[in-house]
């Protein structure tokens, strides 16, 4: 894998390797497979937020209004 970085980003990679234990390649591969899972995460949150609105949300209303 090549990967461009600038002066930022080489300084984060070498202190997360040193503090980890782990390659340079392994800390991006982490790096994006929780940016991955977090973007699933986000909308199944949304998915499901917006299903409890729609199932209550007039209760809810209600609610805010006593």
């Amino acid at each position: 894998m090549t990967v461009r970085t600038d002066p930022e980003m080489e300084e984060a990679l070498t202190a997360l390797t040193q503090a980890e234990g782990a390659s340079r390649q392994e800390i991006i591969r982490r790096a994006v497979l929780d940016r991955y899972e977090r973007r699933g995460h986000r909308a199944r949150v949304k998915s499901a937020s917006q299903s409890m609105l729609d199932r209550w949300g007039d209760v809810l209303d209600r609610l805010g209004r006593a």
